[in-house]
């Protein structure tokens, strides 16, 4: 058992890393193969990275169906503006450059 006083002692699990967890297995079973490959792969390069309000965000695109998050990031589609967040625009970025 952690000692309570040892500041650098852990006070259990952190909850941010249940929450990246689910945005992972999200991420990677979307039901459409491409956008497993695209997020999934994403989400493994920078999901450690993304605070509270990335993680709200991406989590806002997890609800869009796949078939319409696709035709915005391959371009056939424009994206909303309500969508158009630096996070979406990271994922192109990222699936443009690998």
């Amino acid at each position: 058992m952690p000692d309570p006083s040892d500041p650098n002692a852990s006070a259990g699990p952190d909850p941010q890393d249940a929450r990246r967890k689910r945005m992972l297995y999200r991420c990677q079973h979307r039901g459409m193969k491409e956008m497993d490959i695209l997020l999934g792969n994403y989400a493994k390069a920078h999901l450690h990275a993304l605070g509270d309000d990335d993680l709200d965000t991406l989590e806002q695109l997890m609800d869009v169906p796949d078939q319409d998050l696709f035709s915005w990031m391959i371009g056939s589609v424009p994206v909303p503006a309500n969508y158009d967040t630096p996070i979406y625009r990271a994922i192109v970025e990222f699936q443009r450059t690998g």
